[in-house]
Order: structure tokens, then C-alpha cells, then sequence
């Protein structure tokens, strides 16, 4: 079969390979972006980001429903149509991948569905419905994605032990559900869970849940896991899972002693690993490392000259904006846009309740590596926006430079922390000051206010809430 010839091939159109495609297109080169699935978007579209903040927000109604009966606003025990939701769930999904497929269209992106095989450093072998077809390529973007880890012991090939794409589909609403994993999957499907009514137990190996975050921002969202889930138990394993009847049968481990219980469903969040297996790398220079991620260096490329790799493949944080400003590094390299290399901040948001999010350096990395800061936090007690929806549970921080007051780092625990954390993106790549911050107006009253209070809070004269003053360096103005 005679090959089709384009200049770039993207393979896997996830938040990474169509930015990479889109963008490639728009500066005048030639794209084939190859999809296995359907519907275009990846996991984060369709199993992954966007179902679980669309149930969360479904969720979330019912707690707000019930704590609005102390303002004298109250409401009837919800009803809950889990066939109405999920079709909800799918409409919602159906129009990003629709409008995915459509811009694909308008930049003249030529969308292969099937399977992309590597023959060689040029040829890309697709697996197709209509059979197979080549594609001699000059230049190739991998960005096939992650998908959640299920280890051997736990893989019982029964469907009442789930990973997040079961978990997402929302079959039934499990009287007593177990998430192995306090990370930010296991928090968030358990919160939506919680809501529908299962009894959620969490357990999780480690002495803290949400990993990475600094332990004053998780402190809330642990507060409101006991309260909303059965229990929360950490430094707890599970040794052994098996089925019984209609149940699952788990051995948990904690302080040496086993103990046996029964559960309905058991969602396994125990991380992810990258979809690089029957790809043909072999076929290639490409190499990857003992996890099996694809070896990419600042410019995303690979050991083979022709091949990049981009996104959860590649390793890193495995996050969907990562992967999207990844596609841009890469498409300006082979283009000659840019030399590429420049480091970016990426934030980290956790769509908990309530949420968490956080960029740059934070205050146990610092700690970590030695790095002297000072940390400036304003509480939304003190926040009239926070204290008008009853939401006083969150916190503002900064991490800053002593010597040059630099801002470090930004982490927010609280109502839409994922809509505020932009802003501290913003500060910490434009290496701006805590002084700067400060000087910004802000809309009042507004949660946004909380990070230019925070800054205030460093020279000590934050307008609503006392801080006792110390000698500090003053930024020249």
C-alpha cells in the first residue's frame, strides 16, 4: 500500500495531541492526527477531568440544598435519577468531543481513527476499521496518555472493583463503597459518591491524603472527608481482595494487625500508568524509563530525532494543561517558533470540597530542600465574600522570597480555589513581588481579595485581619 505523506503525525488526541495538531495546523503545516477511539478529547474529556467535575458539580447541589436550611431556605430530600445524570454527564461530553472533531475540521487536520503502530522512524502503521494504512511522516507527536494503574492483586476481572473509568459511569450507587488511594482521584470520585449516599471509606498508605500539598491546605478538606465519608484511615494498606457473593471481601492492613470486611464496590486510585505498551517504540531509537514513560528531554524530544513525545506519556505530573503547553513546545521546536527549554509553572488543582490548588514552590518543598521563605497567609474567616456563602473554611498563602520578596509559590484551600489559583500562575512566572501583589486593586468584595490580603499580611498592615508587625525589608517602591 502506497503511504500517506504529511509532514507531522500526532498520535492520540487527548488535551496534548489536538492542542499539538491545532496549533501545528495554524502555523501552515501539514497534520494526520491519529485517535483510537471514537470520540476525540482523550481520557481528561471523556473519562477523566471533565465527567468528574461535571458529577461533582451535580453532587454539590445536594449539600448546598441542605446547608441552606439555616439561612431559612429548605428543601425536600433530593431524588436522584442516576439514568437522567448520566445522560446528563454524556450530553456534556458529547459537545466538547463534537466541537474537538468540528475545529479539527475548520483547520484542515485530517482525523484518523485506529490504532498507531511505529514500522519504523518515518512510518506509522494505523489499525483502521477499513484496515491497515501507512502514514511516512517527518516529524512524530506521542501523546497516547495515561491510564489508571491496577495492580495484579486487585485485578479480580470482577466490575464491582473499579478504576476511575468504571467509577465515572456511575452504574449504581453502592451502599458501602472502599477507595483504595487518598490521592486527588480517590478524593474527588469518593466526595461525589458520599453525596449520592454510599458509605465511603478511604484508606491510604501514607500518613497524609492529597500528596504534594502542603499539610495546612489539606487540613480543611480532611475535616470535611470525616465528616461527609464513614472514615479516613491512614497508614492503612490492603493486603488482599477476593469476591464473596455480591461483594468484595478485603483484607486491611494498619499497625500490623489485618482485619476482614465486605463492600459493595471498590474503586482503585493508586496512580496511573502511560499507555507506551504495543506502540512499536521498539521499532524506533525511542526509549523509556523503569516506570515506562517515554524519555523526553525540556524540548520534548526523544531519543529518536524524529519523534517527540508530550502529556502523561512523557512523565511528569500527569496533568491535561501540562500536556497542552507541552504540544506548544514541542510544535514551536519543529517549526523553529522557539529553541524551547523555558521552564513554566504548573499549577495543581484538587476539585475536593472544599477545593485545593497550588503553584510553584511550596512550603514543604522549601523545607525539603533547604530553601529559606517566609510564608504570609490570609484565613477566609476574616473574608466577607467567604462569610456571605458560609464558606470560611479556606486559607491563602503565599511563599516569598525574604531578600527579594519575590513570590515563590501561591497555595489556596477553599470555595473555587481552582478559579483563584490563575492568579498566582501569573504572579510567580512574571516573577512578581509580594509588593506588587499588594498594590493590585481588587474587586470588593470578592475571594480574590484574599491573595492581595495575603500579600498585605507579609508588611504586616493587612486592613482585615491583625497581624502582629515585625522588622522586615521594605521592596522599594
Amino acid at each position: 500500500m502506497d503511504p500517506t505523506q504529511t509532514e507531522i503525525v500526532v498520535v492520540g488526541a487527548g488535551p496534548g495531541g489536538y492542542a499539538a495538531a491545532f496549533y501545528a495546523a495554524d502555523l501552515g503545516k501539514k497534520i494526520v492526527l491519529v485517535e483510537q477511539d471514537k470520540r476525540l478529547g482523550g481520557v481528561c474529556l471523556n473519562r477523566g477531568c471533565i465527567p468528574s467535575k461535571a458529577l461533582l458539580h451535580a453532587t454539590h447541589v445536594f449539600a448546598a440544598a441542605k446547608e441552606s436550611e439555616h439561612r431559612g431556605i429548605a428543601f425536600g430530600a433530593p431524588q436522584i435519577d442516576l439514568a437522567k445524570l448520566r445522560a446528563w454527564k454524556e450530553s456534556v461530553l458529547a459537545k466538547l468531543s463534537g466541537g474537538v472533531a468540528q475545529l479539527a475540521k475548520l483547520r484542515g487536520v485530517e482525523v484518523w481513527n485506529g490504532r498507531g503502530h511505529f514500522e519504523d522512524s518515518h512510518t506509522l502503521r494505523v489499525e483502521t476499521e477499513q484496515g491497515q494504512k501507512l502514514i511516512h511522516f517527518e516529524q512524530a507527536i506521542i501523546a497516547v496518555g495515561s491510564k489508571s494503574a491496577m495492580p495484579k492483586a486487585f485485578d479480580l476481572g470482577n466490575p464491582r472493583v473499579m478504576t476511575s473509568r468504571e467509577a465515572l459511569e456511575v452504574e449504581e450507587i453502592p451502599a458501602n463503597l472502599l477507595v483504595v488511594g487518598g490521592g486527588y482521584i480517590g478524593m474527588e470520585l469518593g466526595t461525589v459518591y458520599a453525596s449520592l449516599g454510599s458509605k465511603v471509606v478511604v484508606v491510604e498508605a501514607l500518613d497524609s491524603i492529597l500528596l504534594g500539598a502542603d499539610s495546612d491546605l489539606v487540613r480543611p478538606v480532611m475535616a470535611y472527608a470525616q465528616k461527609a465519608f464513614k472514615e479516613v484511615r491512614l497508614k492503612t494498606k490492603v493486603a488482599k481482595m477476593e469476591t464473596k457473593g455480591k461483594q468484595i471481601k478485603v483484607i486491611v492492613e494498619a499497625d500490623g494487625q489485618q482485619k476482614e470486611e465486605l463492600y459493595d464496590r471498590v474503586l482503585v486510585a493508586v496512580g496511573r500508568v502511560p499507555n507506551c505498551d504495543d506502540l512499536g517504540l521498539q521499532n524506533t531509537q525511542v526509549t523509556r524509563d523503569d516506570k515506562g514513560f517515554i524519555k523526553a528531554n525540556e524540548k520534548q524530544q526523544t531519543s529518536e530525532p524524529t519523534i517527540y513525545a508530550i502529556g502523561d506519556c512523557a512523565g511528569g505530573v500527569l496533568l491535561a494543561h501540562k500536556a497542552t503547553r507541552e504540544a506548544r513546545i514541542a510544535v514551536e521546536v519543529i517549526t523553529g517558533e522557539s529553541r524551547g527549554g523555558d521552564k513554566f509553572v504548573i499549577p495543581a488543582v484538587v476539585f475536593t470540597d472544599p477545593e485545593v490548588a497550588w503553584c510553584g514552590l511550596t512550603e514543604t518543598e522549601a523545607k525539603q530542600q533547604g530553601i529559606e521563605v517566609k510564608i504570609a497567609k490570609f484565613p477566609w474567616a476574616a473574608s466577607g465574600r467567604a462569610l456571605s456563602f458560609d464558606r470560611t473554611d479556606g486559607l491563602t498563602k503565599l511563599i516569598i522570597d525574604p531578600d527579594t520578596e519575590r513570590i515563590l509559590g501561591v497555595g489556596i484551600v477553599g470555595h473555587g480555589a481552582g478559579e483563584l489559583i490563575a492568579e498566582g500562575v501569573v504572579a510567580v512566572e512574571m516573577g512578581a513581588t509580594a509588593k506588587d501583589l499588594a498594590l493590585c486593586v481588587h474587586p470588593h468584595p470578592t475571594l480574590s481579595e484574599t491573595l492581595m490580603e495575603a500579600a498585605e499580611v507579609f508588611y504586616g498592615h493587612a486592613t482585615h485581619t491583625f497581624v502582629k508587625k515585625q522588622a522586615q525589608k521594605q521592596a522599594a517602591s
